[in-house]
Parts: structure tokens; C-alpha cells; sequence
């Protein structure tokens, strides 16, 4: 197994004292090493593939809280609804508006995070603010989705100032959706395996980490 044990206790601990989730990112990685991983107490999971996270969601513990981290296409929703935690990556009004129609036929409320674009690198999804502050004007009328807050991938750079400032502008977006929105909207998912301390430091209320619990991930088993 490639899980590692003393890596994941000393991140956990760290990460309580700041009050920071962790989202443990099982994707790719085989039900033995998450459970391995949930008997040492974890709960939060993420995972990126739809067909994956089912398949997971149906053979392992029931109270594991699945975290959707992946670009999600319309048309899955429908198969993670009745039982996903949070999707973490709504980049787009016409997929909260799905996430909402499947919530109501599964007769629950599901919790997103919008996803915002901050990276240089244009491969990466997200909205940007207009966008956003749409999309959250759009949410009273949709009863069936909570959301709870924003997620944003920082650019893939050695340049750590860049990535800083980064996380940096999302903050500052975050706390100014925050102060008009109010108590709901609490969650600041940015951060993670490379850069989740310096993400805590700008702000960060949870860090998605997988390779430096579970090792690298082996694409050929998946």
C-alpha cells in the first residue's frame, strides 16, 4: 500500500489547529488504501471521475463524505445526486441549474462550491467574478442547491509569488461575496499537495491533498 500513514497524522493535526479542512483525494486510488485512510479517522474524500466515484460510493462505508473535485458535465449529475457531500466545481450557471433539478428529484439539498478561474493557464475551468455574482443571484431561485462558498486552482508554477498572489485575489473575492451574502458562505477551497500551506496562509478554510497522502496516482489501473 502506498498510503502514508505518518504524512496524513501530522498534515491532519496541522491542519486542525487553523481550523482547515481536509479533503483527502482518492482518485485512482484503490478502496484499500481509503479505507485504510478512514480508519485512522478521515471522512472527507474527493474524487474527479463520475463512473469512479460511484462505483466507490456503493462498495465502501456509508458515512464517508464524497467531494466532488473534477469538472462535472451536465448531464452526470444525475448519478452522483442522490448521495455527493459537495461539489466543489459549478463553473457555470447552467450546471447549478441541473445540479438543482436532480437535488429536487432526490428530494435533498446538495451543496456547491463555485469555481473560480485565478490561474494563467486558460485550460483551467472557473468563472470570473461577474460570472459568479450572477450565478449566486441566480441561486435564490434555485431551492434545491446550498452554496457555501468558492474553490480556484492556482497556476501550475515554480513562481511562488504568482501562485501567492493568486490565492491572494481569490481571498479578496471571497470575503467580498462574503460580506453581502453573509453566514452561509463560509468555505474557501484552494490549496493543495504543492501549495496547500501557502493557500492556509492566504486564507484557505480547505486544502484538496491526494499525492502526498496516497503517493503518485497509477493512471493504468483506472
Amino acid at each position: 500500500m502506498s498510503l502514508q500513514k505518518e504524512v496524513y497524522i501530522k498534515i491532519k493535526s496541522e491542519l486542525d489547529q487553523e481550523n482547515v479542512v481536509l479533503v483527502a483525494v482518492s482518485k485512482t486510488k484503490p478502496n484499500e488504501d481509503i479505507e485504510e485512510l478512514y480508519q485512522l479517522g478521515q471522512r472527507a474524500f474527493g474524487e474527479n471521475y463520475v463512473q469512479e466515484l460511484v462505483e466507490k460510493q456503493a462498495s465502501l462505508p456509508k458515512d464517508i463524505q464524497w467531494h466532488f473535485i473534477g469538472h462535472l458535465q451536465s448531464n452526470k449529475v444525475k448519478y452522483i445526486a442522490p448521495f455527493i457531500h459537495l461539489i466543489h466545481g459549478v463553473d457555470s450557471l447552467k450546471l447549478l441549474t441541473e445540479i438543482n433539478k436532480q437535488a429536487q428529484k432526490n428530494g435533498r439539498v446538495i451543496s456547491c462550491l463555485l469555481q473560480m478561474h485565478i490561474a494563467t493557464e486558460e485550460t483551467k475551468f472557473g468563472m470570473d467574478f461577474a460570472e459568479l455574482e450572477e450565478a449566486l443571484a441566480a441561486s435564490i431561485h434555485l431551492p434545491f442547491i446550498s452554496i457555501k462558498g468558492i474553490m480556484g486552482m492556482a497556476s501550475f508554477s515554480d513562481k511562488k509569488e504568482q501562485v501567492r498572489n493568486e490565492f491572494k485575489t481569490m481571498n479578496h473575492y471571497f470575503k467580498n461575496i462574503q460580506s453581502k451574502v453573509g453566514v452561509p458562505f463560509t468555505m474557501l477551497s484552494m490549496g493543495m499537495s504543492g501549495d496547500y500551506q501557502m493557500a492556509i496562509e492566504e486564507g484557505s478554510t480547505m486544502v484538496r491533498i491526494g499525492s502526498l497522502l496516497f503517493g503518485a496516482r497509477n493512471y493504468a489501473n483506472n
